[in-house]
């Protein structure tokens, strides 16, 4: 039998304001799977027919650009995958493939309506959800194109550390080359960066695992840039 997702404990912010019964009519509509490392969850250029919900795991959102695929933001549960272009545009205008394991409900598109139509709260909610991603986006932007990088390399450690994991130990769920592209740098720059700050005992580095060691002067790298 399915589960109903009014026992869900991994509900949005938004999803909290739904009532019982639009809950409920929510559990006959919509999907749950589990995506594999690696594995792609929303393919740009296809066509969208769902909302999806990031119930556990982290993710990347990455486009093809006209030179290469650039990797435009990490996310972690709880969030809606793409809105944007799931109400913007019937066709995906980027990618998301999971870098850890990922639980993703997927939802119906007329339901999921049917909620913003007649739910102001949720709704509310749902705006104000992306308006901070549309800001966070916007601040990653100019930081990304202004610092230097070993400034951008520290503010992406400080990410996965507070804003990812919650602790300042962690496993790096990206290789350097996919680092590298999330801060428009070599696979080789930020192996020499990563090299750099674990002999100058700002983070401890073995293989992907990192523990920051001096978030003081981190933070400092960071703000400088």
């Amino acid at each position: 039998m399915k589960n109903s997702c009014l026992d869900c404990p991994h509900k949005s912010q938004a999803s909290k304001y739904l009532t019982d019964e639009q809950i409920e009519n929510q559990s006959h509509n919509c999907v749950e799977l589990i995506f594999k490392p690696g594995d792609n969850i929303i393919l740009q250029g296809t066509l969208s027919s769902n909302v999806a919900f990031l119930k556990e795991g982290v993710v990347k959102l990455h486009m093809q650009g006209p030179l290469y695929e650039q990797i435009t933001k990490i996310t972690k549960a709880q969030s809606y995958l793409a809105l944007p272009t799931t109400f913007g545009d019937k066709v995906n205008q980027y990618s998301v493939t999971a870098i850890e394991k990922a639980v993703i409900c997927f939802i119906d598109m007329n339901v999921f309506k049917q909620f913003i139509t007649s739910n102001p709260s949720f709704t509310y909610q749902l705006f104000i959800e992306l308006c901070l991603n549309e800001l966070t986006t916007f601040r990653r932007c100019v930081n990304r194109t202004q610092k230097q990088i070993r400034g951008s390399l520290a503010e992406n450690i400080l990410f996965f550390a507070d804003s990812i994991y919650g602790s300042n130990t962690f496993t790096l769920p990206l290789s350097r080359e996919e680092l590298g592209n999330l801060i428009d740098a070599s696979r080789e720059s930020v192996s020499r960066i990563l090299t750099e700050f674990h002999e100058e005992k700002i983070i401890n580095l073995k293989n992907k695992k990192i523990s920051i060691l001096n978030r003081d002067l981190l933070n400092l790298i960071s703000e400088k840039g």
